[in-house]
């Protein structure tokens, strides 16, 4: 492991990398970057389909392949259909459900379209390239892991992994097959490195353990020198984990989220991250995102703006990022009610005797129940038809309907519009 802190890369990816702070760990730092400088490598990440699509959670390491894939290497999209059939137990409460091949297949195909958001495929050069490890591991014997790749991994070693380790102290129990997973993924990296060179593994801090059994394992069956690089935990300014909302996971998918709502997502960030998430999730040059964190009062809320525009735009196109920044400002700046703004329809009756406001949230989605609704009014963070909601008990009724529709905002934190029936 080395610390990278005060290192002057000559490669242009690390040294971009590290501007932008992405590197977290990374091994013999000055030999990767020494071959990285010399000339193109093959890198790659992998991702469990967990979900039918990937989210916020995941952008970090779908931007450090995108940073890797514009300096003029090929990442390699590793999708893990033999991996998810295990789970990966790493800083887990308790194993993940197992699938059956019908939901494994639909959240394969879901990732894929995910991957295809954020990294180019075509280019003849640096194209990245798609995998799934079962292609590998579904006709792996089970004998033939043993004798050939088990005997390499020390029991001892793998306890003191602190992915491990967390488990266990936890007392929540950790199964045979999970402690399978961390040879598994080595097993990955040896054969992406035999398939098509790759040389680098890259993943989240909570995958340091995983890596470093992936390098000890191709250096001791087939001598060769491999890299590993992982990237921070990422948390807002307040200690929340990246991508978390009231109403859960920030998708990347426009069929599980709308593109308005993704928008929104960015535009809410803290004022205390928005340089540092410009530099993380976006593709805007490190100078100018330096810049536009460190202006103040309205203007750091325009740079936000600029954040969730740029950041939309590599997930969904700069044409959908436009006409969400256009959505916001026409609803929220000018006071209109945007025909595109997100919506979701209650029964009309509910309205005929008056929904109390807290409840009116919570049935939107703005709130995940009737108590943090009420919470949520308390510290003045409701709105509807942009007046402030002092009373959660207050009785929204038909005569509070414009043409159907009344215009909810939850905070900064979301804006719906409900239209009964």
């Amino acid at each position: 492991m080395n610390n990278t802190e005060n290192t002057t890369f000559k490669s242009s990816f690390l040294r971009e990398a590290h501007a932008r702070g992405f590197i977290f760990q990374c091994t013999d730092a000055d030999a990767l970057d020494a071959a990285m400088a010399a000339g193109a490598i093959t890198a790659y990440i992998g991702f469990d389909p967990t979900a039918e699509s990937l989210h916020v959670g995941n952008a970090l390491s779908l931007m450090a392949l995108r940073l890797l894939q514009r300096h003029g290497h090929r990442p390699i999209a590793l999708m893990g259909g033999g991996t998810a059939k295990i789970g990966d137990p790493s800083f887990r409460d308790e194993a993940r459900a197992l699938m059956d091949d019908g939901k494994l297949s639909h959240n394969l195909n879901g990732i894929e379209k995910s991957l295809r958001q954020f990294l180019n495929f075509d280019d003849p050069q640096s194209g990245a390239r798609l995998a799934n490890n079962a292609e590998w591991l579904d006709r792996l014997s089970y004998l033939t892991l043993l004798r050939d790749v088990g005997v390499h991994f020390s029991v001892n070693r793998m306890l003191s992994f602190d992915s491990v380790k967390q488990r266990l102290e936890r007392e929540q129990g950790l199964t045979f097959l999970e402690f399978n997973y961390s040879i598994l993924q080595s097993y990955d990296f040896r054969e992406l490195n035999r398939r098509y060179g790759c040389v680098l593994q890259m993943g989240g801090s909570d995958q340091w353990g995983n890596i470093v059994a992936g390098i000890d394992l191709v250096r001791r069956t087939d001598g060769k020198q491999v890299f590993g690089l992982t990237t921070p935990l990422v948390t807002t300014a307040s200690g929340a984990k990246m991508g978390k909302s009231a109403r859960g996971a920030t998708w990347v998918s426009a069929a599980m989220l709308p593109v308005f709502e993704y928008w929104q997502f960015w535009r809410n960030t803290e004022d205390a991250d928005v340089g540092r998430f410009l530099k993380l999730f976006t593709d805007l040059p490190v100078e100018e995102c330096e810049r536009l964190g460190a202006l103040e009062g309205a203007g750091i809320n325009e740079a936000k703006k600029i954040l969730a525009t740029e950041a939309t735009a590599i997930c969904h196109g700069r044409d959908a990022a436009e006409d969400a920044a256009e959505t916001a400002r026409r609803t929220f700046e000018q006071g209109q009610i945007a025909a595109d703004l997100p919506r979701k329809t209650l029964p009309a009756a509910l309205f005929d005797d008056g929904v109390p406001a807290f409840r009116l949230l919570a049935e939107a989605g703005l709130a995940t129940s009737n108590g943090e609704a009420r919470r949520l009014i308390r510290g003045g963070g409701a709105r509807i038809n942009d007046m402030i909601v002092a009373d959660e008990n207050l009785l929204v009724t038909r005569d509070d309907l414009r043409d159907g529709v009344v215009k909810l905002s939850s905070g900064k934190k979301h804006h719906l519009l409900v239209a009964p029936d």
